[in-house]
């Protein structure tokens, strides 16, 4: 089982530093620098089982040990993290935590399948839904303490789910202020932190309670697994987690997370190149003929500007722009691009493009004519110079 992360020793480390060196092996004659991968499905043991024998390799693994390590130790959690076998996994371990019965505050603008999923449990009465916009502290506060709505409840929320900046709308909440009222009405606080990673935000030191990854995106970083993560600091909330994982078969494999923790000893270098580009072309696209519009939380006039100056260290790495001409125009531009690459999902090293409405299920307050870029860490101005050339067109 995973140890306790060390931050005694990574105190003064910079995050840049700790994702290279936190998770190693022990520093002995001929051992390895980098862990193994383990590939058993089960382990020695005799008599009854004491907490934290593996046992089974359902509960755990060697392999995952690391990954988890290095991951609460960004995050700033006092306990390892849980590895997931997807995003959505993580998901639908952190919803479990809502009682039955219990009220989930979502923002309107989420992960597709975070939405989905929360509106399936909703259909099937294991909770209610009460949707907001996120970037709007007044209206999640009414939603925390009981606003009606549809569902026609006033009780407070049992769960806040927080996703900053948004998907795709890259709306910035407080997320510090939204976690002590949250607390106050006596509801956990869940952080998709998925867009920003632990470099740019770090949500459970702004009072978030669990804290999630889709590690298919910046974690790894290169766009070949699907894992998802879940940090924490309490122990309860924690061991329901790991049961849920453990119950719900929603396990990694071995080889998988060993690939995610060799892509996330790159992500301070992968994080600060792909920022800083999509820094640069959104200032460019600002005022382009072919744009109507430019979201990016690190444009001074963006509505996200000052609350990610306060919370974010950075901007992340991800921009969205409104194309003149209506949603035919859009898709006429991620058809154009050559080095772009016109696909679902973002965070890995290459640059992609998509008209997120062409997905089904996508929210109808999503621009028709909105393209989200996930920015890679190709040079800044090849990029710009495709990207150009396809709005020109």
């Amino acid at each position: 089982m995973s140890q306790a992360p060390n931050h005694h020793w990574t105190a003064n480390l910079s995050p840049d530093t700790v994702v290279v060196s936190a998770g190693r092996p022990p520093r002995e004659p001929d051992a390895p620098v980098n862990p193994p991968i383990v590939l058993s499905s089960t382990f020695h043991g005799a008599g009854t089982p004491a907490p934290g024998d593996r046992v089974y390799g359902r509960f755990s693994n060697p392999t995952w040990d690391p990954f988890e390590t290095v991951l609460s130790e960004l995050e700033g959690a006092a306990l390892p993290a849980l590895v997931f076998s997807s995003g959505l996994a993580a998901v639908a371990a952190a919803l479990s935590l809502v009682p039955a019965g219990g009220i989930l505050v979502m923002p309107q603008h989420s992960y597709q399948g975070s939405l989905l999923l929360a509106a399936e449990e909703a259909a099937n009465g294991r909770f209610t839904v009460r949707t907001v916009d996120i970037a709007d502290t007044e209206q999640v506060l009414a939603a925390l303490q009981g606003s009606s709505g549809e569902s026609g409840t006033s009780r407070p929320a049992d769960m806040l789910w927080i996703e900053s900046p948004t998907n795709p709308m890259l709306e910035v909440a407080e997320i510090d202020v939204l976690a002590r009222a949250a607390h106050d009405a006596g509801a956990l606080v869940v952080a998709d932190n998925t867009f920003s990673t632990p470099l740019v935000t770090r949500p459970l030191d702004l009072g978030a309670d669990v804290v999630l990854h889709s590690v298919t995106k910046y974690l790894a970083g290169h766009s070949d697994v699907i894992l998802g993560a879940l940090a924490t600091s309490d122990e309860d909330l924690r061991a329901r987690l790991h049961n849920h994982r453990s119950l719900h078969g929603a396990i990694a494999g071995p080889f998988e997370v060993w690939l995610a923790l060799r892509g996330l000893r790159t992500l301070a270098l992968r994080i600060e190149r792909s920022q800083t580009t999509a820094g640069l072309l959104a200032d460019r696209l600002l005022g382009h003929p072919a744009v109507e519009a430019v979201r990016y939380p690190g444009l001074p006039g963006d509505a996200g500007y000052e609350r990610a100056v306060k919370q974010m260290d950075g901007f992340g790495s991800i921009l969205c722009i409104e194309v003149a001409g209506g949603a035919e125009a859009a898709e006429a531009v991620a058809d154009k691009v050559r080095l772009w690459l016109p696909a679902t999902s973002l965070g890995g090293v290459e640059s992609l493009i998509e008209r997120r409405r062409r997905q089904p299920g996508e929210p109808h307050s999503v621009p028709e004519n909105l393209l989200r870029l996930s920015v890679g860490i190709e040079n800044a101005e090849d990029l710009w110079s495709d990207l150009s050339q396809a709005l020109a067109r």
